[in-house]
């Protein structure tokens, strides 16, 4: 089964794309996924997954995920990033970091963490809507030697009722040690399509093209060699395709068809930047995907 979704729910700019009803003043980004998840495309509901990417910014509480539960169907699941503070080995040289801009992070990769103040308000307020959860790895900070050892120490610590995808963006960490640290723990390469990645197809074969986990997931984000920035620029308002990515959208489905020929679920999470409109572009890998009967 391929469950597709866009990276966050809560974007105004698709009024009257996917949302239709008013929603009360601030209310919007809090009351909205319902409707979300009621969407459909061709008679079918369009989102069976989504990505909430603001919790990269700070875990979400049991009182939102219980907010957000009340509004989701049986078997719709979020695939949630993880809180930075456990996925940035140093704080970026930023305001909002405040006096700890700079500095490294002492609480990088601790699982402690993760369990205690991630994972906790899940297993207590979104039982059976907790997809994967996503660790996202920036393009800087340690190299493959010191990253490995320390992604498989902490991996072996997570409880194995949940599932974990791992998203790398320093293309160097790909190859056969990464691979088997994934495999050993059952946790997901994240092939993300993103500005210095390699393509898909091309992550694929650098772990000799085989899975790591009983299920995949895709994200598309950037087109490949374009700065966030620039990407940002050229996709808004995001209310239209500006750029359709044929080479990315071939690779998609090559990978869906791959995992679906081995009976493992597919996640696809879209963003708006890397075609400019996320569902639009979800509606065409629908109806490729429809294409092959």
């Amino acid at each position: 089964m391929t469950k597709f979704g866009t990276s966050t729910w809560a974007y105004e700019g698709w009024q009257g794309l996917i949302y239709r009803q008013s929603y009360p003043k601030g209310r919007f980004k809090q009351d909205c996924l319902a409707e979300y998840a009621r969407y459909e495309y061709r008679g079918r509901p369009l989102f069976q997954t989504v990505g909430d990417d603001r919790a990269f910014y700070r875990p979400p509480t049991p009182a939102e995920l219980r907010h957000y539960a009340g509004q989701l169907p049986d078997g719709f699941a979020i695939c949630s990033k993880v809180w930075e503070e456990i996925t940035i080995p140093a704080f970026p040289d930023h305001p909002r970091y405040g006096a700890r801009a700079g500095r490294p992070n002492p609480r990088f990769l601790n699982a402690t963490v993760f369990l205690e103040e991630v994972l906790a308000p899940y297993r207590l307020a979104f039982q059976g809507h907790t997809g994967p959860f996503i660790f996202e790895f920036q393009r800087t900070g340690s190299g493959p030697e010191e990253f490995l050892p320390r992604l498989d120490s902490f991996l072996g610590r997570l409880p194995a009722d949940y599932a974990y995808a791992v998203e790398v963006r320093n293309a160097t960490i790909l190859g056969p040690h990464y691979h088997s640290i994934l495999k050993t723990h059952g946790v997901a390469h994240v092939y993300n399509h993103w500005t210095w990645m390699p393509a898909l197809a091309e992550q694929h074969r650098r772990l000799a093209q085989l899975f790591t986990a009983p299920f995949v997931l895709i994200r598309l984000l950037t087109p490949l060699g374009m700065k966030y920035e620039d990407a940002v620029q050229t996709a808004q308002p995001y209310t239209r395709l500006v750029r359709p990515l044929p080479r990315m959208r071939a690779e998609t489905l090559g990978l869906i068809r791959a995992a679906t020929e081995q009976q493992r679920p597919v996640y696809v999470l879209v963003n708006n930047r890397a075609e400019g409109c996320a569902p639009l572009t979800i509606q065409a890998l629908v109806d490729e995907l429809g294409a092959d009967g």
